[in-house]
């Protein structure tokens, strides 16, 4: 289904309520956001319900009637769910049998085989980006913590001189770069250009892990020195296996996608061409779908197969990988009902009348908004999905960079300060043994970077190209 013909089905399906004034729908809108944050802080629900219920409360505070509301929710959850949930399945599939088959500890050994002294924390902000790419944020973080405090303790490093910057490698890939569901939404709410994006979050993700990831680092290390914990060091899944696969042909599975989608689009800028038989054939093999099923299939032979994986194994891997993506799948669609009912309230027209009005660079508000819900709910997702629902309407005029761009910005600002409503923040703190102060300056001090300096260069990118 075509983003338009979604828009028109949602205009059939729910009442516009364009004719509220913008103090009702501001006011609708803070409070259906105050629900959310409430209910996931303080009565702890999960954002899946909360997200629900905040919802129809953003509706009846607009003045929508019931029936209305819950169609445009309803209407907005099946789309993103259609449109992003597949691939979500099947970057999860892939990420289990990168980390099962002992795929990610083979790149991990071989760099950092390859590395040493003043070079380890760029080994480890390199390993961090490769393996993020497919893999969920905290799946990656299970999966490096080990190789962490082993690389910290063996070879008796500051464990935030190794931390940080496998840490920031994570992030960035998990708030930047599709295929990780926050950017396959934010791209889907503005329609935004799947390849363009990937190109243009790589090009804003380099220069940011550095900052954000060895050169922080070097500070992050001063100020909070502690040993690497012994009883956090756990078992890694290859340490149970025969054999691996090779380095090159697990760095060839993981980058497949990445390089579809890539060429996709630069053939797409060369050629521009629809009716051309060559960017026809890289419009289907870069599309997204394609590309991640090729890597999955690609990886049953490159990692299931090299580590002596049956095939009984292989469907056992696939239902494992699936089962954890229940929660994200529910939150991703409830945060697409969310945004169709904002755009059917009438809040993205407001949010785009206050734009012209206060001259607020799109770019700039996007980020903002992102900000401000990231510090109250704690989640990057639900602050990119909200925030990408807000700002959506502002896409409509954009140049295809620009709303590459759009969505970086709100992934950049939906990074900003992890505190303690945040499940990542409690990750890390436990993980590295750490208390609450020290996770602060060194965590949240770390994304606060990452959102800033993203965000900066997706402002100076939007003065460029």
């Amino acid at each position: 289904m075509t983003r338009l013909s979604v828009e028109m089905l949602a205009a059939d399906t729910a009442e516009p309520i364009t004719s509220a004034g913008h103090a009702q729908l501001g006011i609708a809108v803070l409070a259906g956001i105050a629900v959310i944050v409430l209910l996931i802080t303080k009565f702890k629900l999960h954002a899946f319900l909360a997200l629900t219920i905040g919802t129809l409360a953003l509706g009846a505070f607009a003045g929508a009637p019931l029936d209305k509301a819950i169609a445009s929710f309803t209407t907005g959850l099946g789309s993103t769910v259609a449109g992003v949930g597949v691939l979500i399945a099947l970057g999860a599939i892939l990420g289990k049998m990168l980390a099962d088959s002992g795929g990610a500890d083979q790149v991990v050994d071989t760099v950092l085989a390859r590395a040493g002294g003043k070079s380890m924390p760029w080994a480890m902000v390199l390993i961090a980006s490769v393996i993020g790419l497919p893999l969920f944020f905290e799946v990656g973080v299970v999966l490096l913590i080990p190789v962490v405090l082993m690389v910290a303790k063996r070879g008796n490093y500051s464990l935030m001189r190794i931390g940080i910057p496998a840490l920031a490698g994570l992030s960035v890939m998990h708030g930047l770069v599709p295929p990780h569901p926050g950017p396959l939404v934010a791209i889907d709410a503005v329609g935004a250009n799947l390849g363009v994006t990937l190109a243009l979050g790589v090009l804003v993700a380099i220069p940011t892990v550095v900052i954000a990831g060895p050169v922080f680092a070097r500070f992050a290390a001063r100020w909070v020195d502690v040993p690497a914990p012994d009883r956090m060091i756990p078992q890694r899944a290859s340490d149970e296996l025969d054999r691996r696969p090779s380095f090159g042909a697990t760095l060839a599975t993981i980058l497949l996608p990445v390089v579809l989608m890539l060429a996709k689009a630069l053939v797409g800028i060369v050629v521009d061409d629809p009716e051309s038989t060559v960017q026809r054939v890289f419009d289907v093999v870069g599309s997204p779908l394609i590309a991640l099923l090729a890597a999955v299939l690609l990886g049953i032979f490159t990692l299931a197969r090299p580590a002596g994986f049956a095939k009984e194994r292989v469907q056992g891997m696939v239902e494992k990988g699936l089962a954890p993506i229940a929660g994200i799948l529910l939150i991703v669609g409830a945060g697409g009902g969310f945004k169709q009912t904002l755009i059917d309230s009438g809040v993205g027209q407001m949010v785009l009348d206050i734009s012209e009005d206060w001259s607020i660079p799109a770019l700039l508000l996007a980020w903002l908004i992102a900000v401000a819900i990231r510090l109250a709910t704690g989640s990057a997702t639900v602050a990119t999905v909200s925030a990408a629902g807000l700002v959506a309407p502002l896409a409509a005029d954009m140049s295809t960079t620009h709303a590459a761009l759009l969505v970086l910005a709100i992934g950049a600002g939906s990074l900003f300060f992890s505190h303690v409503n945040d499940a990542g923040f409690w990750l890390v703190k436990e993980y590295f043994g750490l208390n609450v102060g020290q996770t602060i300056k060194t965590w949240s001090v770390m994304e606060t970077i990452i959102s800033v300096v993203a965000g900066a260069l997706v402002l100076l990118l939007s003065l460029i190209i």
